[in-house]
């Protein structure tokens, strides 16, 4: 007898009614607060503030030679900061989703924001060109426009989003207030580890989670062009159903059942025997005896071999041809 959650495993007869959220008064305000912090870490990282002094301290603090038993465990969880394996298992489960609540939504919005991840976090990460701390040059200096591209961390950023994407895509509060507990925990862990591993200074992965918020909660935003874009494929496939579905069908192959032919009005069918000759009325072919006109593989192998013996053979080898008949009376 199936179960409950066994039930949850089938498609849905329907799609469902799944409220998409909106830019309201509350999301506005900490898309402002974020965008205001974005822009204070920046400018604290080109004044060479304190906040640099600090990513300094850290670094020579050097935290995995404070604890190196965690290291190793440390080393596996920051994957989960990794665009790729983080990236592979939330498109799996969105695209179940997707196909159990019959709607391209929850692929369209991942790929969205990891679109606006790309171009926002590497446009950043291009332009200041900051060196990580395994590179840094002079101490206390800001490893600025070196040509280095970690800042901000892109494991943060990424951490935030393909977990945070659970949350927003949430159906029920009560799921969503989960999600969302789970990935502030693994966004904080994982930038936590970068600084403890010295891949990123502090202030990289502070960037990293301003970065990855206003990315989450900017996808309102980008809501209409997703639903443009969900129909545009839907009718995509729609126009290939119809297209497949008035195609002619293919030709029989050779050895195949083949289509019966029926004779059109006013018209006899075609002799069995192939030769394309109507029958005449009142002449066919006896039982035992083929008809007049028709050819046997028995008949014509017998007159080919009496043929080859009334031809006398040269002592060449070749045949010499028969001599001409006289014809009666003259």
């Amino acid at each position: 007898m199936r179960t409950d959650i066994f039930a949850r495993l089938d498609r849905e007869p329907e799609p469902p009614k799944i409220e998409i959220p909106r830019m309201t008064r509350t999301r506005l305000a900490l898309f402002g607060g974020t965008s205001a912090f974005y822009l204070a870490i920046v400018v604290a990282v080109l004044a060479s503030t304190s906040l640099v002094a600090l990513d300094w301290k850290l670094m020579l603090f050097r935290p995995y030679e404070q604890w190196p038993e965690q290291h190793a465990f440390l080393d596996y969880f920051v994957t989960l900061g990794q665009r790729g394996p983080t990236a592979v298992m939330v498109a799996a489960w969105l695209g179940w989703r997707s196909w159990r609540q019959h709607t391209l939504r929850p692929l369209l919005t991942l790929g969205a924001a990891l679109l606006l991840l790309n171009v926002t976090v590497g446009a950043v990460k291009i332009g200041l060109g900051r060196l990580g701390p395994h590179y840094a040059t002079q101490i206390g200096s800001a490893e600025l426009f070196a040509g280095g591209d970690i800042f901000p961390s892109g494991h943060t950023a990424n951490a935030v989003v393909t977990w945070g994407i659970l949350a927003y895509l949430a159906t029920t509060p009560r799921a969503r207030r989960y999600l969302s507990a789970l990935s502030a925990v693994v966004s904080l862990g994982v930038g936590l580890t970068t600084v403890y591993l010295s891949t990123h200074w502090l202030s990289d992965v502070l960037l990293g989670w301003a970065a990855g918020l206003l990315i989450l909660l900017g996808l309102p935003w980008c809501e209409p062009l997703i639903a443009r874009a969900e129909a545009f494929i839907l009718g995509l496939r729609e126009q290939w159903r119809r297209r497949r579905a008035s195609a002619p069908s293919l030709p029989v192959a050779s050895g195949g059942p083949r289509p019966a032919v029926f004779p059109q009005r006013g018209t006899e069918a075609a002799p069995a025997d192939g030769t394309g000759r109507e029958p005449v009325a009142g002449v066919g072919p006896t039982p035992g005896r083929p008809a007049a006109g028709t050819r046997t593989a028995t008949h014509d192998r017998s007159r080919a071999h009496a043929r080859s013996e009334r031809t006398p053979v040269t002592p060449s080898g070749s045949r010499r041809p028969p001599r001409s008949r006289p014809m009666a009376g003259g």
